[in-house]
């Protein structure tokens, strides 16, 4: 009698954690078992504020997300390599345009993609080209406010 009991407090519990899991991955926008989109990466001076996991942009609709940023050192300059994993397929241009922009005033970091005109096309593992560093509000106040600008 006891170990009916005992086996349907296991199922229970047992489902009850598949629950979880599913919501964690579901509410997380994580992506288990996608082998959908290609990745490309994109090399900026300044990504303050941009973090894994953030959204990628065209047009105002999420089409990816950022999935690593890498410090590049060379002799003369120091850069973030950023992975873009795009979620769906999609032909983007080689003089496609990658800009990290605020979601708001004081919003979380996002990376917008401006599609170009050009006939070639990017293959998966390229890098975008064109891109344009995140902005330092913090440091533009400070010259405003000093008299720095101009």
């Amino acid at each position: 009698m006891n170990t009916n009991r005992y086996a349907a407090v296991g199922v229970f519990v047992l489902i009850g954690l598949l629950c979880v899991a599913y919501m964690t991955i579901k509410l997380g926008k994580m992506e288990v078992f996608s082998d959908k989109g290609f990745e490309l990466k994109a090399s900026f001076t300044n990504v303050s504020g941009l973090r894994v996991g953030a959204d990628i942009e065209m047009a105002g609709v999420p089409v990816g997300k950022v999935a690593a940023i890498d410090l590049v050192r060379t002799e003369t300059q120091t850069t973030a390599l950023v992975t873009l994993r795009f979620d769906r397929d999609m032909a983007l241009p080689d003089d496609t345009i990658a800009s990290v922009r605020t979601a708001g005033l004081i919003g979380d970091k996002f990376i917008d993609v401006a599609p170009g005109g050009s006939e070639e096309i990017l293959q998966a593992g390229d890098t975008i080209v064109d891109t344009e560093p995140a902005l330092d509000l913090g440091s533009l106040i400070g010259k405003y406010a000093f008299g720095g600008v101009k």
